[in-house]
């Protein structure tokens, strides 16, 4: 059979990114061909039946960009053949199966935003294209890594339940790759320059204001000076570093942050670190909360987070309640950070707990789960299609006899 995936951009250190590489891979692993459309591809060329197409897109703004590439990439589906599926991963018109790694947008417009945004252009844009996914009229399919947001979904635009199909975390075996946690210490901060007792949290992902960033440095501000001193927050991924390192230096604790891109020794800075920070605003899953308890790493984040509950269900670590209070994650952060260094026994119970628990949430998911749901939406499709056309060769031939007689 014959994919075709449709994401905006791809890069080595997104989730969604990953885990539609792993998808890819593992349908043409099964034999299959797959077409990958995007705007920009930044990483290594795929494995054999993976052929990626790169769909240049012009606008002034990011949506009017986006509306480009999925008009130029619609065209070349159509000149290259029909596919079994066509595959989106990010919101975008024209799809069989969409991958809901983004939370509800129409939500967020109207919890986060005040009326004039949902004014904009933009707002419009994202608001029809996400309901040309979700319309009850409408053919889509959809992938839920966060079946809570499911619910979101459904409040908005009264989706049907049969359309949604859930897929259960997944870590990859590397993650559980334990090293010896003295020397991944003496790593992370010979890698950023840092005092070998420092204390170190990590925040890591794509777009900094999502993943709370700002939150964290006001956290890291909070704190008293006596250990404010010995701690350094180094936020990696993809993203533009100078309002966070403005408000850092306005703040006064520019010495205690650090801003790096993209990494690809995650697993290792993980296992060197002393708390992963993620007070995110919005985050669907948060695939990187199970990373960091795979990785024996204490978790501290927002109920916000779609995999928020994980870090309850590990009791490997803390989630500020929601309605979010910044007075709470600042306590929070504080009392974490007390107990770590103070309390040997409880970090070693956090980081023991957190691997516990990942293992277990690896046999629940091989990294299969979306190819395999793929694959039976693709044939579900083809016996759709099959039977509408004998439906209609039926009747072409019963109009025949009829006209004949």
């Amino acid at each position: 059979m014959k994919f075709a995936f449709l994401i905006f951009k791809y890069f080595p250190y997104g989730g969604m990114q990953r885990d539609m590489l792993r998808t890819a891979s593992r349908l043409a692993a099964a034999g299959h061909e797959v077409d990958i459309y995007t705007m920009s591809w930044d990483g290594e060329p795929p494995v054999a039946g993976i052929n990626v197409h790169i769909v240049p897109a012009s606008g002034w703004f990011n949506f009017q960009k986006y509306q480009d590439f999925i008009a130029r990439a619609q065209r070349q589906l159509a000149a290259q053949g029909s596919y079994e599926l066509v595959v989106g991963w990010n919101r975008m018109t024209g799809l069989d199966v969409y991958f809901a790694a983004d939370p509800c947008f129409i939500e967020r417009a109207h919890q986060q935003r005040n009326w004039l945004y949902r004014l904009t252009p933009r707002y419009r844009w994202f608001q029809q294209v996400e309901a040309a996914i979700f319309a009850p009229a409408a053919h889509t399919e959809m992938l839920m890594v966060d079946m809570a947001e499911k619910l979101v979904f459904q409040r908005w635009y009264q989706t049907q339940d049969a359309k949604f199909h859930h897929i259960p975390p997944f870590l990859s075996a590397e993650r559980l790759k334990l090293q010896e946690r003295s020397a991944m210490r003496s790593h992370l901060r010979e890698a950023f320059a840092l005092p070998q007792d420092r204390i170190v949290m990590l925040l890591v992902g794509s777009g900094f204001y999502m993943k709370g960033l700002d939150r964290a440095i006001t956290a890291l501000a909070s704190l008293p000076a006596s250990l404010r001193q010995r701690v350094t927050l180094i936020a990696i991924g993809q993203d533009k570093p100078a309002p966070f390192l403005r408000m850092a230096r306005k703040l006064g604790v520019s010495e205690q942050v650090l801003i790096s891109k993209g990494r690809p020794d995650i697993p290792q800075l993980m296992q060197g670190a002393d708390l992963y920070l993620h007070p995110a605003y919005r985050e669907n899953t948060g695939l990187v909360l199970l990373e960091a308890l795979a990785s024996g790493l204490p978790v501290l984040a927002t109920a916000s987070c779609g995999y928020a509950p994980h870090i309850l269900a590990a009791d490997a670590g803390r989630v500020v309640p929601s309605p979010f209070e910044q007075a709470v994650l600042n306590q929070t952060l504080l009392q974490m950070l007390t107990l770590i260094g103070d309390n040997d026994a409880q970090l070693k119970r956090w980081r023991e707990q957190g691997v516990t628990y990942a293992r277990q949430l690896m046999e629940a998911n091989d990294g299969g789960a979306e190819a395999e749901i793929l694959q039976r939406l693709a044939k579900r499709k083809q016996t759709i299609s099959a039977s509408k056309q004998a439906s209609s060769a039926k009747l072409a031939s019963t109009a025949k006899v009829s006209h004949g007689l």
